[in-house]
């Protein structure tokens, strides 16, 4: 491993992306206070004000990881783990913040947190550890339901919550990380058709049939079931080439809800336009294509499996967001990653970048076939970090 300067450039799309977001989270949030009376307390400035503290404590925690010795990145998988899956626990303690009918956060000063959020990237350690570990077989079912319950039980617990959104998260997230681990595509497939009755249950909740009946068809009840999406819609289509202008937004006026969290990419679309909206789309392509180059550049399995898990992890939640505001999935609770109004999504996502950047000061001349545990093949012999091997 050659150790150089972090990735510049990732540095740069994620600035991008916050400024965005600051920008997004004040325009919608200034004239709350004058449209809802729950809101009479929470206007002007306050939100922008909330964002940028944790903004602050979230800059923090990237440093923290960007100068962490990537050694010891494996040795915070466990504690990682336990960390989330007690906080996870504690959201049905007194501890535990009931909002919307879910209970989903923890009260901690001097705000509340989502551990839900924390549980991602903890799997995401875990399973970079799992499938590097000296020992794994990728061809062996015992191997495979490990991380396949370990998801099952936070996926249960999310449900209880209800979460389901986060638990399909999780789920896409776990099976794609096992599909590039080299994991059996008979074992993926099955436990897919397995969970399709299960999924199909979940589904049959008035509150989400609703949704999935909205989302195949808006209009047919655009005053109830289908709201959300259709302002959405008319957001995006209002904003045009060029958009409304900042501050200049119809649909922040008591009309879109929840606009400055999982469909602010709908404000941008009609204050920005498609131009605004586009060059969204576009950073979060950049932030992948960065992430999936770090990963190639690794050396170790660890550290190739936990660059590429990071990147999945914040590709997937942006695409999701993407397709619940254009009407191409049922709408879910989810926020954009580094531009939705919240803290813990953003906590999260800055130590995950702060993990890829520390990864990023590393380059190897191994090609990624040397990296990558092929398929049908047995794992080779890999480099560790200073000379230490894995077989």
């Amino acid at each position: 491993m050659k150790r150089g300067s972090i990735d510049k450039t990732l540095i740069i799309v994620v600035a991008l992306l916050v400024v965005i977001g600051l920008i997004a989270v004040y325009s919608s949030t200034s004239v709350l206070a004058s449209v809802k009376a729950k809101y009479a307390n929470k206007g002007g400035m306050i939100y922008l004000q909330r964002q940028l503290f944790t903004l602050i404590i979230s800059f923090f925690f990237m440093i923290v990881f960007i100068f962490l010795s990537p050694e010891k990145l494996k040795k915070i998988v466990f504690p990682l783990l336990i960390i989330s899956f007690i906080m996870l626990i504690a959201v049905f303690t007194p501890l535990g913040v009931t909002a919307g009918g879910a209970r989903r956060w923890l009260r901690l000063w001097p705000s509340s947190f989502q551990p839900s959020e924390l549980v991602k990237l903890a799997m995401v350690f875990f399973l970079a550890w799992y499938l590097s570990r000296d020992g794994y077989n990728k061809e062996s079912i015992k191997h495979f339901i490990i991380p396949i319950g370990l998801m099952a039980i936070f996926q249960l617990i999310f449900l209880k919550q209800p979460d389901f959104g986060a638990a399909m998260t999780l789920g896409i997230i776990t099976f794609l990380m096992l599909f590039i681990g080299g994991v059996s595509l008979r074992f993926l497939g099955g436990t897919v058709l397995l969970a399709i009755p299960i999924v199909f249950y979940l589904a049959k909740e008035p509150y989400r049939w609703k949704r999935i009946i909205s989302f195949l068809d808006p209009w047919a009840d655009p005053q109830g079931s289908g709201f959300q999406l259709v302002q959405s819609l008319i957001a995006l289509g209002s904003g045009g080439l060029t958009g409304q202008g900042l501050g200049e937004g119809k649909q922040k006026l008591a009309f879109l809800p929840e606009i400055h969290t999982d469909f602010i990419f709908a404000h941008i679309g009609e204050e920005m336009g498609f131009i605004g909206a586009a060059t969204v789309v576009v950073l979060f392509f950049l932030i992948c294509l960065k992430g999936l180059s770090i990963a190639m550049k690794q050396s170790e399995p660890f550290y190739y499996f936990l660059a590429s898990g990071i990147t999945i992890m914040i590709s997937i939640q942006a695409l999701i967001n993407f397709a619940v505001v254009t009407g191409m999935a049922p709408t879910k609770g989810l926020p954009l990653p580094f531009i939705s109004y919240g803290g813990s999504a953003l906590v999260i996502n800055f130590i995950a970048i702060g993990v890829l950047l520390n990864l990023s000061r590393f380059n190897s001349d191994k090609g990624l076939t040397e990296v990558l545990p092929q398929r049908k093949t047995k794992l080779r012999t890999y480099k560790y970090w200073r000379g230490k091997r894995f077989s």
